[in-house]
């Protein structure tokens, strides 16, 4: 397999073959006003047809950027390659632009920094915001999406057979179950699909029957149920190609942000539900980042490539949505009869006995969780044990891929309180 982002020449990388770009001279001198200067070939195919804007001078020297990297529109490009044939300045800056582009693309490294893209993005958005931003809740599930779209990018047929395991945590015991990367990329696209319906978005799963017959998305029932989500798609008749699931899941992702971007702020509060339970948008689309992050790994760990964990804040984000279940997941483990009974009960809302939680590293941090009532308030002053353990490695339990009692983590205090945290934490994971 290929670096994710690859490698090899780009517009202006050499001066020789049949895309080399020919000099331009320097600055005319008076009297020179005859002589327009070279035109500059675009960097990609010539566009026929194409109806060429009439766009003012500042705006098409503004675009000279994005016509070296090949980003402008047809017509854009059109606009600026008549715009070269008239302008000097302008021409020697596409030039130096060029020239520059090569230099991104190395012959020996095909890899380019993974951080370049945020950089530039960040840059970009610093000079110039967004007319339509994403909102901040929604920003870890378009970064992770666009991070596992990266890896996909260069997969070969033979990369999208990987067999892997996909792990969680049943409640009792580990669990797991064999599929192919196509199929966790499947998996993503039928999960991701709840936060579709619930924006009234087309259900990706829909489409898809057990039975040879067609497929008939109006009459068939579509479950919410994540897992059972999955093995509708799995076993479909009808399931797509390996790179049509991708392009599926990348087109869905893309639009999934288009549309909460524009939805304003009150799509946040937007139910999604998940079966046995529902969750906020603004919660679904943080846990959909997680499990994009979780199986982007399980992905690269299978191909042999290196993946890095969110960025601190968004990491940050998700551990503390994490935190938040862990009350519930402990009282529905207490009502199961799988966890210590409740010492001291007490009223939604008031303090209570709780067990101090250190996340270390990148996106960690501190919290006091409720032990007894899912509606109390965790209170430092009653803590009876302590957890630390680091960031990456708490996801990982939440995840389901570390079993709970094999968690490398510091313990303090009341030890049955620990083993019930740590249970409750595993118990979150789910296919």
């Amino acid at each position: 397999m290929t670096g994710p982002l690859g490698g090899g020449r780009g517009p202006g990388g050499s001066d020789d073959g049949p895309g080399a770009v020919p000099r331009i001279p320097g600055p005319r001198a008076a009297g020179d006003d005859l002589d327009p200067p070279p035109v500059l070939p675009p960097p990609v195919s010539p566009v026929t047809s194409v109806t060429v804007p009439q766009l003012p001078h500042n705006v098409l020297k503004s675009l000279l950027g994005a016509w070296a990297l090949a980003a402008c529109s047809a017509e854009e490009s059109a606009a600026v390659d008549a715009h070269l044939t008239e302008c000097a300045p302008c021409a020697d800056e596409a030039l130096r632009l060029r020239d520059a582009v090569g230099l991104l693309h190395n012959d020996v490294e095909l890899d380019l920094d993974p951080l370049l893209r945020s950089r530039v993005l960040e840059n970009c958005l610093g000079r110039r915001a967004a007319r339509i931003p994403v909102p901040t809740w929604a920003a870890p599930y378009d970064a992770e999406t666009a991070r596992l779209d990266a890896l996909l990018r260069d997969f070969g047929d033979a990369d999208w057979d990987t067999p892997l395991r996909l792990k969680w945590f049943d409640g009792l015991e580990p669990v797991s179950r064999g599929t192919t990367v196509a199929g966790v990329i499947g998996h993503l696209l039928s999960v991701d699909g709840l936060v579709a319906s619930a924006l009234g978005l087309d259900d990706p799963v829909a489409p898809y029957t057990t039975s040879g017959a067609p497929p008939d998305p109006h009459s068939a029932h579509i479950p919410h149920s994540p897992a059972e989500r999955t093995d509708r798609f799995w076993h479909s008749a009808q399931i797509p190609a390996a790179r049509e699931v991708r392009a599926s899941w990348r087109d869905q992702a893309h639009t999934l942000v288009r549309t909460v971007s524009f939805a304003g702020r009150g799509v946040a509060e937007l139910s999604v539900p998940y079966g046995d339970f529902t969750l906020p948008l603004r919660d679904a689309l943080l846990d959909r980042a997680f499990e994009c992050w979780v199986h982007a790994d399980d992905i690269a760990q299978a191909v042999h490539y290196p993946y890095a964990p969110p960025s601190g804040p968004h990491l940050h984000h998700m551990i503390e949505l994490a935190v938040r279940q862990l009350p519930a997941a402990l009282a529905a483990r207490r009502r199961a009869g799988l966890a210590g009974p409740a010492r001291r009960l007490v009223t939604a809302g008031s303090p209570g006995r709780s067990l101090h939680l250190e996340v270390e590293g990148a996106g960690g941090g501190h919290w006091h969780i409720p032990l007894d009532s899912p509606g109390a308030i965790g209170d430092p002053e009653q803590s009876v044990a302590q957890i630390a353990l680091d960031a990456v490695e708490f996801c990982q339990l939440v995840a389901g891929h570390v079993p709970p009692a094999e968690v490398a983590v510091g313990q303090d205090g009341d030890r049955e309180a620990i083993q019930d945290v740590l249970f409750a934490a595993a118990s979150l994971s789910r296919l």
